[in-house]
């Protein structure tokens, strides 16, 4: 296995991955498009894991100069439970801690089984604008 930066050759098999695990909800968010700026975003880090030249997980998060935290993981169902997930976190974790993060959050939009697994304990609530302007509404 293989883990390295995300390249926009990737989007297709990304989005694929996203769908496969019900994950693509908001393509303005996680699509093509999206993934481009992410990847043009200083802040982010935005890594891939390969297995036989073919992509089959991805981790993206931020780290703001003070905290880090994980927004998006995503492993494709025929490759879950190989360690893949494990590697990633550990990745963006190293490459978080490299840059000063003393901790690690992570946005959990269903299961949290893999991340207690992986040391991370629930402490606070994240909610969501979604569009954003809705927060321009009241």
């Amino acid at each position: 296995m293989l883990i390295r930066d995300f390249e926009v050759k990737d989007c297709d098999r990304i989005v694929e991955i996203l769908k496969a695990n019900q994950q693509y909800g908001h393509p303005e968010m996680d699509g093509p498009e999206a993934m481009k700026r992410v990847a043009e975003c200083q802040a982010a880090e935005f890594l891939v894991a390969e297995e036989d030249g073919q992509v089959v997980g991805m981790i993206r998060g931020v780290f703001d100069g003070s905290r880090a935290i994980i927004y998006i993981a995503s492993v494709h169902p025929d490759y879950q439970r190989r360690g893949i997930g494990r590697a990633l976190v550990r990745a963006i974790a190293e490459r978080f801690k490299a840059r000063g993060a003393q901790t690690l959050s992570v946005v959990i939009p269903g299961e949290v089984g893999f991340w207690a697994k992986m040391h991370f304990r629930q402490t606070t609530r994240i909610m969501t604008a979604h569009p954003i302007d809705s927060v321009f509404e009241m």
